[in-house]
């Protein structure tokens, strides 16, 4: 299934990019799963990627030439997301890709933009092969590990719990953020228990569960998505199991809360955005989110709302549609979002804080933020 979203500008504009002739829309490519297991964080990412679209455009665009965001579906598949770059490098001609899609799926395309050297930044997908690719990709979520030790330091340090059981989904995602808990752990005190593993396809967690009451943790570490963490937080409540649970961004969605329901209450999780936030930037992308999608904003739409605005930025910077400019423009990149202040390293990952939500009264809320730079330094090779 192929979307092209295309925003016209509202008048001629007298000014062109280095080497346009006249006003032309700039194509920005983005893969992202509108069908499939992870549509409803698709359609989400959709929604932010577009409302940052449309807000660049609304003030002229770049130097006068429009955005125009061309939308394909890869269902989170590699298999679908190789084919998806080349055509939107090969006949669509987009100056820069994004990806508001999973691990799986970014890896495979983020190969293809660096062959063709053409920047390419992953708006949340964490595994860290991703920036591996080369130096024109980039990430504007953080690592699969650096959120792991993250969740080592709020439990460990922030909570004082230390006999903690992981559960973890295996795949990219779920080993990246358990691997970096791992490698965090023994730093703040912290048993490791037991590690159990489970499918992105399971919803029962009997057995799982059954275990982890007779390790008797103090904590629990839980990799998932909203749809996999949400039964799996319902029923270690329902089997009477009280320690604080600890997620990650992955959870990051109202639909968590609707699906465990009463037993989302309290949950933690490591994220990049702060919906209590005062910093202009997050106020004003939440109330347009919503007042554009109708419901409740969550990580995936303020993260590819950031993407965004960073590929727009850095195409004002370079004044050009040369490749290796805007590659060099991203790289510099200094810029206050909805998700924080956005820099990256030399290999393209993202450096900023950890923002931390608690579920309260059926809501994600602030609850403290991770400033260790040493801790939440992302590789730099």
């Amino acid at each position: 299934m192929t979307i092209k979203i295309t925003l016209l500008a509202m008048a001629a504009s007298a000014f062109a990019l280095a080497g346009v002739a006249q006003a032309d829309n700039i194509k920005i490519g983005f893969n992202v799963p509108l069908t499939g297991f992870a549509a409803a964080d698709g359609k989400s990412a959709l929604n932010g990627a577009e409302l940052a679209i449309e807000q660049v455009n609304a003030k002229g665009g770049i130097n006068g030439n429009m955005l125009e965001l061309v939308v394909y579906d890869d269902q989170a598949s590699p298999k679908e997301a190789v084919p998806i770059a080349q055509k939107l490098i090969e006949k669509d001609g987009v100056v820069l890709g994004i990806s508001g899609s999973y691990s799986g799926s970014t890896r495979a395309a983020a190969g293809i933009f660096q062959e063709a050297s053409i920047p390419y930044i992953a708006a949340y997908a964490i595994h860290p092969d991703i920036t591996r690719a080369g130096d024109h990709v980039f990430r504007t979520a953080f690592v699969g590990e650096v959120q792991g030790r993250a969740g080592a330091k709020l439990i460990g340090e922030m909570l004082g719990k230390k006999r903690v059981v992981i559960i973890t989904l295996k795949n990219d995602f779920g080993k990246s953020l358990a691997a970096g808990f791992k490698e965090a752990a023994s730093k703040f005190g912290i048993e490791i228990v037991s590690e159990y593993e489970y499918s992105i396809k399971d919803r029962q967690f009997g057995p799982i569960v059954s275990k982890v009451k007779s390790d008797k943790p103090d904590a629990i570490y839980a990799s998932g998505y909203f749809f996999t963490a949400g039964p799996l937080v319902s029923q270690l409540r329902s089997a009477g199991i009280e320690v604080p649970i600890v997620g990650q961004e992955g959870y990051d969605s109202q639909k968590f809360i609707e699906i465990a329901g009463a037993a989302s209450d309290g949950i933690l999780i490591t994220t990049s955005l702060d919906r209590d936030s005062s910093v202009a930037e997050t106020k004003d992308f939440i109330s347009a989110f919503e007042a554009k999608s109708g419901h409740k904003v969550d990580m995936v739409a303020a993260s590819a709302h950031t993407a965004v605005h960073v590929a727009a930025a850095a195409l004002a910077k370079a004044g050009s549609m040369d490749s290796v400019k805007i590659r060099d423009a991203i790289a510099a990149t200094n810029l206050q979002t909805s998700i924080g202040t956005i820099s990256f390293n030399a290999l393209g990952e993202v450096q900023k804080d950890v923002q931390v939500q608690v579920v309260k009264d059926g809501n994600w809320h602030h609850h403290s933020v991770i400033s260790d730079a040493a801790l939440l330094a992302p590789p730099v090779k």
